[in-house]
């Protein structure tokens, strides 16, 4: 018994030593010296008798090393002929001196220089450390795959996914499905990402969401460097704060400054005011409050909530000013400004809209239509708002008021200042046949266009509809210095009398449904009062006369889907209006503005 003890471990000896012999790991299966694994220590091994295989066991402080790369464990299969080494127990794999990565498994192949790692994975190097469940690490191309899960810690972010690919050489990862970046500035979330460790920057071609605590933005396309909090995106971007919405083609946004500039078919809707800005290209800087807008811009505001009336404005350069404090907004209009809204239109070349007192500003000739019957001139104007529509007009110098009669007649208002004052009156229609009836039933309600709609049904099929209309009408005129006026008196059948024309440094003009009815003269009026049958083409105008209704801005051209007509000076004939060859998508009007 002893004898056999002794040859078996005699036997054993002998085959450890051809294992570990230069001659037996010289040439196995045609690879050189140089790509074989080498085992550096173990406590024991112990040999595997398997024809046609050289296989090994080795345990306790195992150690292997191939062309710089250390692998430490508890028990290793070493397969000498394949190259393939099984590594169980506290794995540890070591790459020079900045990549290093821990398992509980890994299966080593030495020909490829691959190692797969399973059971709790840390990866980690320089910059990063990478947590999975699975590694697949080529350290011939420096690209590690993780199939399952992983997260990855650097030193300011932290970035989970389904699936991921890191170059340990560029230090570049690729992240899918489930992506999730959180960092101190914000969190982001998509689909499929790139992030470099080393500038940190992260890279994204999905639908991308990126939150803050200031807001959330939107994305398809685009970079976001988690250091600088600097943004640029394509492919329709949207950054949204509890109080505005900015969306272009392109957008690029700094957090830190607050500086956001949009290019193509931009929307910004301010959602608190019910505001809204489109054009081709928009810098907002947050910080001070301040939007600038070029490229076909347009401004909305929306001025009834009950009729849904909208003030639109159009400039070549708009500009809009926030004031935090006072919760309000002013905008300035430069340039080739048109103004449309339901009872108000104008143009002139540039205005201030303010909305803490509701005042309109407009500077340099500017003109202003209300209701289809008067028209205002004057070297510089201020309409005062009241509940969103017109209520009082400024005019200083060079000062023109006409006002359309019922009998299609131009009373003139002409003075160095104008104050024009106006009512909102409320008319009322009735249409069908009134039944009486014990039993009554209304309902209230608003149409597009502004009107009020009572309807009251009986249990009978008979009803009666009274239709109620807000109309805004010119109550009084004030003249102070070089007063003129021509207007016509009329009966109380609502025939004329005859043209008055008056003149004195000041005058008080009031209005009685769209008629002159009191007139107050003072500082010794010069007036003279001409028959119907002697009125000429000369007495029915005063200097400078001119119906301008053709140039008062549409809808549509406000919005850029038409262009504009150009005043010729002098001329009264009506103007042709021009299609315009560069239209304002109708996509980019937001829902619950028209």
């Amino acid at each position: 018994m002893f004898q056999l003890r002794t040859c078996f471990f005699t036997c054993l000896l002998v085959f450890g030593s051809l294992l570990f012999s230069s001659d037996a790991l010289a040439q196995i299966g045609g690879a050189p010296v140089a790509d074989k694994v080498e085992l550096l220590h173990a406590d024991s091994l112990v040999g595997v008798n398997q024809p046609g295989q050289m296989i090994r066991k080795i345990y306790n402080n195992v150690r292997f090393r191939q062309k710089g790369v250390l692998m430490y464990c508890n028990l290793a299969v070493q397969n000498v002929t394949t190259n393939v080494i099984e590594a169980y127990g506290d794995v540890r794999l070591i790459q020079g001196d900045t990549i290093s990565v821990r398992g509980d498994t890994m299966f080593y192949y030495g020909n490829t220089r691959q190692a797969n790692v399973r059971g709790r994975v840390i990866m980690r190097d320089r910059k990063m450390t990478l947590t999975t469940k699975q590694l697949e690490y080529d350290m011939v191309t420096g690209m590690a795959h993780y199939p399952t899960p992983g997260r990855i810690v650097d030193k300011e972010n932290v970035l989970t996914s389904r699936e991921g690919y890191y170059d340990t050489r560029s230090k570049l990862f690729t992240f899918s499905q489930n992506v999730r970046l959180v960092n101190p500035k914000g969190t982001l979330t998509g689909d499929s990402l790139l992030y470099n460790s080393l500038t940190r920057i992260a890279t994204f071609q999905g639908p991308t969401r990126i939150t803050n605590k200031d807001g959330v933005l939107n994305a398809v396309a685009g970079n976001y460097n988690t250091t600088t909090g600097i943004s640029n995106f394509q492919r329709r971007a949207t950054v949204e704060t509890p109080k505005y919405r900015l969306t272009g083609d392109s957008l690029y946004y700094d957090n830190i400054t607050k500086l956001g500039i949009a290019k193509g078919n931009v929307i910004m809707v301010a959602k608190d005011r019910k505001a809204v800005i489109l054009g081709d290209y928009v810098r907002y800087n947050g910080k001070a409050g301040i939007s600038r807008v070029t490229g076909h811009p347009v401004a909305k505001s929306l001025a009834n909530e009950t009729t849904k009336d909208t003030l639109f404005l159009r400039a070549d350069t708009l500009f809009s000013f926030d004031d935090t404090l006072k919760n309000t907004r002013r905008f300035l209009a430069h340039k080739n400004v048109f103004v449309f809204k339901s009872d108000l239109q104008s143009k002139c070349d540039s205005l201030i809209y303010n909305t803490a007192d509701s005042t309109i500003y407009f500077y340099k000739k500017p003109i202003v239509w209300s209701q289809n019957k008067y028209q205002m001139e004057a070297d510089s104007m201020r309409a005062l708002l009241k509940n969103n529509v017109i209520n009082t007009m400024f005019l200083r110098s060079k000062s023109f008021v006409i006002s359309l009669d019922t009998l299609k007649n131009f009373n003139q208002v002409k003075g160095r200042i104008i104050t024009a004052h106006f009512v909102t009156k409320i008319t009322s229609d009735t249409l069908g046949k009134k039944v009486a009836s014990p039993t009554i039933n209304k309902s209230v309600s608003a149409t597009n266009t502004g009107q009020k709609s009572v309807q009251s049904t009986t249990t009978a099929v008979a009803s009666t509809t009274v239709t109620q209309q807000e109309q805004t009408v010119l109550d009084r005129v004030i003249v102070e210095g070089n007063g003129q006026s021509i207007y016509y008196a009329v009966d109380d059948q609502n025939k004329m009398i005859g043209l008055n024309h008056v003149e004195c440094s000041r005058m008080n003009i009031e209005f009685i449904d769209s008629k002159v009815g009191r007139i107050r003269f003072y500082g010794r009026p010069d007036a003279q009062l001409i028959p119907p049958k002697e009125i000429t083409g000369d007495d029915k105008e005063l200097d400078g006369f001119s119906w301008r209704e053709a140039e008062k801005p549409t809808k549509g051209q406000v919005l850029w889907l038409e262009t504009p007509p150009v005043a010729k000076p002098g001329s009264k004939k009506p103007l042709k209006i021009r299609s315009s060859t560069k239209p304002l998508a109708k996509k980019l009007v937001p829902k619950g503005i028209k």
